[in-house]
């Protein structure tokens, strides 16, 4: 990298933090080889074999009537939610969370860290404490997903849930979330990363390479995290059987532009109450107000996503299907009523009605992670004297991932160490 005059103070600190990033990591690589060295387990394991919650009743077909089809069907707990990036699952993640601690459910939670070893593919032995017949109620953590390693830890009766964005809208807001731990980004012309996407956008193959680090990033990145070939050329034969096979792995594919809607379906799936899904927006940028494309740039951003694309539009035909079953009047009552109680909330448990700037939350455990060299994350402050009856309902719906992953038991050492020494390279 070539650094002008002007710009050597801040090219010193990239390479300095690049220098000692790939230290740390190979360190940690070492350390956590030792720590956790990969179980041996036989591939004939069978999954029916395992013990863990005992299966949910089934669900009757949905009714028109909410009250009616709560009284008809109990809470089912046995779920695998694929977090994938940039989608609003961090908001997902907590509602499972407050639900499992409600019930006392067993999760799945990676070994020394808050994702399955991403970006590689999932492997059963990365979750901590796993042994041959080991069986869990809720799997949620990122991952690279692999269907056949998953279901050997969920009981036969689990729902499998995923959400989806709008592929130009996610590659926007991962091209700026993940930028500066993309190599590959760093000599694209402009002072700003919309400067950047448009150039982009403009010629991507004479910017992209998919051997790079961290290139998936920036290239179909719902078809990665789905555990697919994000190189492929959408006229492969092949995407129409991925397209199957997805249908039948989820019951349930959400859409980030219609949250509401998606955890209604969700809720009707699971037999769950209204304040099962009462939520907050959590680990939203302050600058996540809406996109910049323009509409040019937005075109190209779908095409250069084309299996995105693909996928999306798919899973976008599928999901109005549902909320047909569902029932279109029903639906519009129940979206108003969820709004209108987590506005009430919002109300009674936030400081000043809204998310504030990182630096301004006062207390650590509200205090969300951070990307790479910023502090662009936003979080809030707890109310002061809430009414005893919300008070640890509006903590909890406040808590960011890693302070309730620790809370439930999960070992994040190495996330806590990276976090640590992070702070020590913010430049």
């Amino acid at each position: 990298m070539m650094c002008i005059q002007t710009q050597g103070k801040l090219c010193r600190s990239v390479w300095k933090g690049l220098v000692l990033g790939t230290l740390l990591t190979t360190f940690l690589i070492v350390l956590y080889s030792y720590a956790a060295p990969p179980l041996s387990f036989s591939s004939t394991e069978d999954p029916s074999s395992l013990q863990c919650h005992p299966p949910s009743p089934p669900k009757p077909p949905s009714s028109n009537s909410t009250a009616q089809s709560e009284l008809q069907c109990l809470p089912r707990h046995n779920l695998m939610f694929l977090k994938t990036h940039k989608t609003g699952s961090s908001t997902i993640l907590n509602i499972l969370f407050r639900f499992g601690e409600k019930h006392r459910l067993h999760f799945a939670f990676p070994h020394g860290r808050n994702d399955f070893d991403y970006p590689s593919y999932f492997q059963r032995w990365q979750v901590e404490g796993y042994h041959p017949g080991v069986c869990y109620n809720i799997i949620c953590n990122h991952m690279r997903y692999s269907h056949s390693e998953v279901k050997m830890l969920i009981p036969p009766d689990a729902v499998f849930v995923t959400v989806l964005r709008n592929p130009a809208l996610l590659f926007e807001s991962a091209f700026q979330y993940f930028a500066r731990l993309i190599p590959l980004t760093w000599k694209l012309p402009g002072t700003g990363s919309e400067q950047k996407i448009d150039a982009f956008l403009r010629n991507p193959t004479d910017y992209y390479d998919p051997s790079g680090f961290n290139a998936h990033y920036l290239h179909n990145l719902l078809t990665f995290d789905l555990g697919y070939d994000n190189e492929m050329d959408i006229k492969d034969p092949r995407v129409p059987d991925f397209l199957k096979q997805l249908d039948n792995h989820f019951q349930l594919v959400m859409l980030l532009e219609y949250f509401d809607e998606s955890l209604l379906l969700l809720r009707d799936l699971m037999c769950w109450s209204m304040e099962d899904i009462l939520y907050f927006k959590l680990n939203a940028r302050k600058d996540s107000g809406g996109s910049r494309l323009s509409s040019d740039m937005y075109q190209r951003a779908q095409e250069w996503n084309a299996l995105d694309t693909r996928i999306y539009q798919h899973f976008n035909a599928t999901f109005w299907k549902k909320v047909e079953n569902y029932g279109v009047e029903r639906m519009k009552k129940d979206v108003m009523e969820l709004r209108r109680r987590n506005e009430e909330l919002k109300q009674e448990c936030i400081a000043g009605g809204g998310p504030v700037d990182a630096s301004k939350i006062q207390e650590s455990g509200l205090q969300p992670w951070q990307p790479f060299g910023q502090t662009s994350i936003q979080g809030y402050n707890l109310r002061r004297n809430i009414p005893p009856k919300h008070r640890q309902l509006c903590r909890n719906m406040l808590t960011p991932e890693i302070q309730y992953m620790s809370r439930l038991g999960a070992d994040l050492w190495v996330t806590r160490l990276w976090g640590n020494i992070r702070a020590l390279l913010q430049f």
